[in-house]
């Protein structure tokens, strides 16, 4: 028996009891519907969620900090001091995936900014690269180079300017460009005798806007490590030794984003404090996974009984036609062609449940798709939260993999009758009333 006459002979006897069979194939197409629909449903949460955490920060970046240990109160400092030296950036470098270190430092004192009338105070960075693209950082205007004298501003600084002469009832300013600006920055001090407050005045160049990164860089103002170094001596009265007390922070960049967790284990393995935001997608991406395994398990539970369905209906399709095997057995056919003929139809109900089923779940996926999001942007309107841009997704491998699994379970749920109609005695069968 070749499998076109296997085919054939399948779909004639599926036609010849198409309500039965369409019965049968109804619990199967609630099952697999219900699986193409509950696990879109997770993927849906899943990506929206992710879509939601964009604004967590650059993935392949990882923040460095030192590891001060617990403070000795005998001593009055700090245990286990594990500062962040040049040899630990020369150790950090050497990791595997690691394509960047970059150091930190920021301003110890205070800060008032001024362009024009406006006045304003932001973070101020020392940063130890040439070029703020090293930190996977983009320009809106002007460039990303750090020279001496010239500064580097994120995308929400101008919103921190105000005029502080501004009269009751007036409309205050726009935020100001600052691109290209002469930007006089005041630098305070506090005496350590009498706590007077001193001030020196620079004046630095804007010679970059960044681009909007939903991240430390939109409020602060970046300028080469050297100038902040010197800064910062000048508020501490101290000469700042790197080999001692190492740097604040260091910046970790990582060339593959799926190497970053484990180069985040192994800096904390060389004693230090390190961070970075995939730990935390990585987190909720495997609660997902688990939310969409529930999800398909509930379906897969309406799939079994539909199983049992269709092999209920397969059993009372041998008794019905027991005589009819009795007379392919008498007429030459074996064991073999009788349980391929029975395996077929039973495999048969299941593909065609299964079609059913994701067909039922895809366009169910749709309308939820519509009710939900129409909702869901109702919700972010009141709240100021951006819209998902979905709620149920369904994944491409998902169809043809239920469609498959469906089909799957019929063969499976139709092997005990068949095996009961191939091993039966053609005597006995054709005596069968």
């Amino acid at each position: 028996m070749t499998f076109f006459d296997l085919f054939s002979l399948t779909v004639e006897n599926l036609a010849r009891r198409k309500g039965r069979v369409a019965l049968t194939a109804v619990g199967v197409i609630i099952g697999t519907a219900a699986v193409v629909l509950l696990v879109s449903l997770g993927v849906g949460l899943q990506q929206n969620a992710a879509s939601q955490l964009g604004g967590i920060g650059d993935l392949t970046k990882i923040q460095v900090w030192p590891n001060y240990g617990e403070w000795d109160p005998v001593t009055g400092q700090p245990s286990n001091f594990a500062p962040l030296t040049n040899q630990t950036i020369a150790d950090i470098s050497a990791l595997p995936g690691v394509t960047a270190v970059i150091p930190q430092d920021y301003f110890q004192g205070g800060v008032m900014m001024n362009v024009g009338q406006l006045e304003g105070g932001s973070q101020i960075i020392g940063i130890g690269t040439d070029d703020l693209s090293n930190l996977g950082l983009t320009a809106q205007a002007g460039s990303l180079a750090l020279e001496r004298g010239t500064v580097i501003v994120g995308a929400m600084v101008p919103q921190n300017f105000y005029n502080p002469h501004l009269r009751p009832g007036q409309e205050p300013p726009p935020p100001p460009d600052l691109m290209g600006q002469q930007l006089s920055i005041t630098l305070i001090k506090w005496s350590p005798t009498d706590g007077t407050e001193i001030r020196k005045q620079v004046r630095v160049h804007v010679g970059g806007i960044i681009a909007e990164a939903r991240d430390e860089p939109d409020w602060s103002i970046y300028m080469p490590l050297s100038e902040m170094e010197g800064y910062n001596t000048w508020v501490t009265g101290q000469r700042i030794d790197r080999q001692k007390n190492g740097y604040p922070n260091l910046v970790v960049r990582v060339g593959d984003i799926d190497q970053v967790i484990d180069v985040t284990e192994q800096i904390t393995t060389m004693g230090y404090q390190a961070y970075t935001p995939q730990s935390f997608v990585q987190g909720i991406n495997g609660f997902y996974l688990v939310l969409q395994v529930v999800f398909g398990g509930v379906g897969a539970i309406a799939l079994l009984v539909a199983a049992i369905g269709i092999a209920n209906t397969m059993a009372m399709a041998i008794l019905e036609r027991t005589r009819e095997i009795g007379l392919m057995k008498a007429v030459g056919a074996t064991n073999r062609h009788v349980l391929s003929i029975f395996l077929g139809e039973s495999a048969g109900i299941g593909f065609l449940g299964g079609l059913g089923g994701v067909l039922l779940g895809w366009g169910l996926g749709q309308v939820v798709n519509v009710f939900a999001l129409a909702y869901m942007a109702g919700q972010s309107v009141q709240t100021g939260a951006p819209p998902p841009s979905v709620a149920v997704s369904t994944p491409a491998w998902l169809p043809p993999f239920t469609l498959i699994f469906a089909t799957i379970i019929g063969l499976l749920s139709g092997l005990y009758p068949a095996l009961s109609a191939a091993t039966m005695t053609p005597v006995t069968a054709l005596k069968y009333e």
